[in-house]
């Protein structure tokens, strides 16, 4: 049986362009601060809670809140089955990209 096509991989929840964004940054990042993703994709705070929150209910991202002082910082990283559906729809994406050709 023939591999699936490209755009058959593409993960439906990483084709807004939004989640993309902040999926890509976390590959390269690895666990980041909250401020870091909101910074780096230049979302305000409510628009990217709302963003993670979704991803989280996908089982694509986790976080986890770590008191410091007063305030508590959040921390956002991929889980490993969400690591491995970026990476797969990155590669289907470089593959459409190509023509159909794998990279």
């Amino acid at each position: 049986m023939p591999d699936p096509t490209p755009d058959t991989r593409l993960v439906p929840l990483l084709l807004d362009p939004t989640r993309l964004r902040i999926s890509a940054t976390l590959v390269a990042a690895g666990e980041v601060e909250f401020g870091f993703v909101r910074d780096r994709v230049g979302l305000s705070d409510s628009a990217l809670s709302k963003q993670l929150k979704v991803l989280t209910t996908a089982g694509i991202v986790e976080s986890r809140r770590e008191p410091t002082g007063a305030a508590r910082r959040s921390w956002v990283r991929l889980t490993t089955d969400g690591r491995a559906q970026v990476s797969a729809h990155i590669l289907a994406l470089r593959e459409i990209a190509a023509g159909g050709e794998r990279p």
